[in-house]
């Protein structure tokens, strides 16, 4: 068996609602589709721009809040311009939670956190410069 694409990751978040605002006044994303599952999960799927690949977000209050683990996941966004990202996120209130930093390939990075405590980072690269 060999797989032919990635379609969606999938989030188990606190508040839809929350979250649904972070991602899409924050961060830019649009919501593709919104609906309840079979067994009530509440469901979002996201769209980020340049991308086939969906973020599937979901809520089911019966399971309780969600605990993210420290460093065990991150969703990493690449930006146009950093330094308009960080001005954004102050403008926002969005705390930036480590960097920027600069790789020795030129890249530049930072992290905020999303509800519930995901990681997200937000990458600018210099032109020519491999995604890894």
């Amino acid at each position: 068996m060999k797989v032919t694409k990635l379609l969606h990751t999938r989030m188990r978040v606190s508040d839809l609602d929350a979250t649904i605002t972070f991602y899409t006044a924050v961060l830019g994303l649009e919501v593709v589709e919104r609906k309840t599952s079979p067994r009530g999960s509440q469901l979002a799927f996201l769209k980020v721009p340049n991308s086939e690949e969906l973020i599937e977000l979901t809520c089911f209050p019966p399971s309780g809040p969600v605990r993210v683990q420290e460093d065990l996941v991150h969703l990493a966004f690449q930006v146009e311009s950093l330094d308009q990202a960080v001005a954004s996120l102050a403008e926002q209130g969005i705390p930036i939670t480590d960097g920027p930093t600069q790789t020795s390939s030129g890249s530049r990075f930072i992290f905020i956190d999303a509800p519930d405590g995901y990681e997200i980072e937000l990458i600018e690269r210099p032109a020519g410069v491999k995604i890894v």
